[in-house]
């Protein structure tokens, strides 16, 4: 054994396993109503930032179908940064997504903020999305990580790979291997 052993080294000998194509050589393929998630063909995810209305999002999801998305996406939790500015319809936020799906076949993704919202949105969305703002919050990783359903998981604001391949760990390490890795920037 070498004197000095680099960080990354260290790391598969024993840290980040399960992410590691040391432990799985395979992508990843994540089947989604006949949508192949990390297969051959690219799958676009596309909607608002925040739900709204009945007739903002039904219309959105026809539109983003029409246009050849495979994924709607919307916010029904939202996080701002200012308290004063509106953070998402909540609950019926969740039933207005199911409600587009209903009516045009997409699968729903949103943001899931906190521990105690997992299971209602677990209840209503096809893929539960940890935003950039909670990549690193380990309670909430270890929640979804319990759950049967792909977690798409964004990387945070000036996070190392290092760290977004440790918080996806997080989640595996839970027994949850349907994650999406989302690179939005630095």
């Amino acid at each position: 054994m070498p004197l000095y052993e680099s960080d990354l080294d260290k790391k598969r000998n024993g840290q980040h396993k399960l992410v590691s194509r040391d432990f799985k050589k395979d992508n990843t393929v994540i089947e989604l109503n006949g949508i192949m998630i990390g297969g051959e063909s690219l799958v676009i995810m596309a909607g608002p930032c925040s739900v709204e209305d009945e007739r903002q999002i039904v219309e959105t999801a026809r539109m983003v179908k029409e246009h050849g998305a495979h994924v709607l996406r919307g916010g029904a939790f939202k996080p701002r940064t200012s308290p004063y500015d509106f953070q998402g319809l909540g609950e019926k936020g969740l039933q207005l997504l199911a409600l587009a799906r209903q009516k045009t076949g997409l699968p729903v993704v949103t943001e899931v903020m906190d521990t105690t919202d997992v299971p209602m949105v677990t209840e209503y969305a096809d893929i539960l999305q940890v935003g950039s703002r909670n990549m690193q919050n380990f309670p909430l990783l270890k929640a979804v990580g319990k759950i049967n359903k792909p977690v798409l998981l964004k990387r945070g604001m000036a996070a190392t790979l290092e760290e977004f391949l440790m918080s996806a760990e997080y989640i595996l390490a839970e027994g949850n291997n349907q994650v999406i890795l989302c690179e939005r920037g630095i």
